[in-house]
């Protein structure tokens, strides 16, 4: 039974934004607020979930950070779309190692879907964590937002262009309840947009993450005003190539992008010279984007995997450096995902950059 029309509900035709976005977050329908997608059982595995590794590294950074911001009495961390909490949960067991940190950081979850708060606080059972739909109860600074697979996950807007003219991709209910995807001619406010950007420039085809900027513009608001900085680590590339990104995937394998839908995850590559572009506009600094093998081996994950190794059977230290393959790996998502940093500090001295 096609169930199609249940995301089409003021219009028949919607942007590719639009319409994805009612797929992954409608309240009743939605992929996110009515699936478990993380593990073995679900349809994909994060890195916090590939291993505890990985979350010890971002916390190491996250205190690291603090002592380049001058040690303030007052700290605020806030990931972005935790998942199912597994980050923040070793996050707050590694903070413990750095009492001083720990005594004075203030841990801020951005979650908007009930449902995978549901989840978290099950896992996460700490009555000093807080979970918050916006950024206006944080009064102070500085900032660390940190967002792991947070961006991919926000659909994103396609246009093509035919000639000198720009057209936007929408997709259409038809009275049988198929879908199809029609371009119509793009309205003067996103060409004006497109045209703003030079890393968008020579493209055939263009895809644009709107909703993504709309939500990193509330957060750069708040770096610029109480100091800060935003780490993001995201399956994308640095040169856009006119490709389509947007990708369906259901239990680990890949999806038609218009079947299951509601049931199956659907993601876009994130185009990470655009977003420098747009943190630098926005009145931020941007560290150079580097892969996530070259942090992790910058913050020191196999020297720390040695330490772990030295006190394990042979069984286990087989699954460590399995598991760290799939981190570091170029060919998996070492150098498949990217990091990118903005932040609004005199000290640009941040570890894992040069």
């Amino acid at each position: 039974m096609k169930r199609n029309h249940i995301f089409f509900k003021k219009s028949k035709n919607l942007p590719s934004d639009k319409f994805f976005r009612n797929v992954l977050y409608d309240k009743k329908f939605g992929y996110y607020t009515s699936q478990i997608p993380f593990g073995k059982s679900g349809d994909f595995i994060t890195s916090p979930k590939i291993s505890n590794i990985f979350s010890e590294i971002i916390a190491i950074w996250i205190v690291s950070s603090w002592e380049t911001f001058g040690k303030p009495k007052n700290f605020n961390i806030i990931e972005l779309g935790p998942g199912d909490g597994s980050l923040t949960k070793i996050l707050l067991k590694s903070f413990k190692k750095f009492p001083e940190f720990n005594s004075i950081k203030n841990m801020f979850l951005l979650e908007k879907s009930i449902f995978l708060r549901g989840m978290q606080k099950k896992k996460i059972l700490n009555k000093d964590v807080k979970w918050i739909d916006n950024l206006n109860v944080i009064k102070r600074g500085p900032v660390v937002f940190f967002g792991n697979e947070f961006f991919d996950a926000i659909p994103i807007k396609q246009f093509k262009k035919i000639k000198n003219n720009i057209y936007e991709k929408y997709y259409s209910l038809e009275k049988n309840k198929d879908i199809k995807e029609i371009f119509t001619r793009a309205s003067p406010a996103n060409i004006k947009m497109i045209k703003s950007y030079k890393s968008l420039k020579n493209l055939k085809f263009i895809e644009f993450p709107l909703f993504g900027l709309q939500e990193l513009k509330k957060i750069n608001k708040k770096i610029s005003k109480l100091g800060g900085c935003i780490l993001m680590i995201d399956y994308g590339y640095l040169k856009p190539n006119n490709q389509n990104t947007l990708q369906s995937v259901m239990h680990h394998k890949r999806n038609s992008l218009l079947d299951n839908l509601g049931k199956a995850d659907v993601t876009a590559h994130v185009n990470f010279a655009l977003l420098s572009e747009f943190f630098k506009k926005d009145g931020l600094k941007v560290k150079k984007i580097i892969t996530q093998r070259q942090f992790l081996e910058r913050m020191g994950i196999l020297e720390r995997a040695q330490i772990m190794s030295n006190k394990m059977k042979f069984r286990e230290q087989s699954d460590l450096y399995l598991r760290l393959k799939r981190l570091l790996g170029s060919n998996y998502m070492g150098d498949l995902f990217k990091v990118i940093m903005a932040y609004k500090f005199i000290n640009n001295n941040f570890a894992g950059f040069k």
